[in-house]
């Protein structure tokens, strides 16, 4: 029994020179002793649904409308504004890029594009939504949360016009109008 013990302790204290050994050289080659910050692994980006490709033009349109009592008419002059969420290359939330569309048409139509050009510092757009910004009427300029007008239409499908290189989203319609909401149609939740 005792050739036994002494052949364990042994084969014991040989293992734990080798994880010695191992663990000294691991901390010559890059562990805790390594002073070389350019052996360390940078941060991957996450994987973030890019709206804006490398290539191709993101191109925002919509209607906006006058309501006056039961009639709704196009509202020329209006503007949309359209903000996106942005990650940079490291997958790191960045500020937000934010245009406003041309003013509306005669027929209460808008257009925004975005380019990958117009876009600074290798930003990624992850989530785009398009608001109400401004009336042109004095009459007609309470914006409403009609088509998420107010809290802002999420982009979320786009037509590829091949020709054009565009990705072509469509939100709205959305709707200013002449009277504030009466209280009796904004629920008041107890307050």
């Amino acid at each position: 029994m005792a050739v036994f013990y002494h052949h364990f302790l042994h084969a014991t204290f040989l293992l734990v020179l080798v994880l010695v050994a191992v663990t000294a050289s691991a901390a010559g080659a890059g562990g805790y002793g390594n002073t070389n910050p350019d052996q360390y692994e940078k941060p991957k980006p996450e994987k973030q649904n890019n709206l804006l490709s490398t290539n191709a033009i993101l191109g925002i349109q919509g209607l906006v409308y006058c309501k006056s009592g039961h009639e709704v008419l196009p509202l020329e002059g209006a503007a949309a504004r359209i903000t996106c969420e942005a990650v940079d290359q490291y997958g790191l939330e960045t500020s937000p890029v934010t245009i406003l569309g041309d003013a509306t048409d005669a027929k209460g139509y808008f257009f925004a594009t975005i380019s990958p050009s117009e876009i600074e510092n290798k930003k990624q757009l992850t989530k785009c939504k398009a608001f109400l910004e401004l009336s042109s009427s004095e009459t007609c300029n309470i914006p409403t949360d009609s088509n998420s007008g107010i809290s802002g239409a999420v982009l979320a499908s786009y037509r590829l016009l091949h020709d054009k290189n565009i990705k072509l989203y469509t939100v709205g319609p959305f709707t200013f109008t002449s009277s504030p909401q009466t209280q009796s149609s904004v629920p008041n939740n107890g307050y």
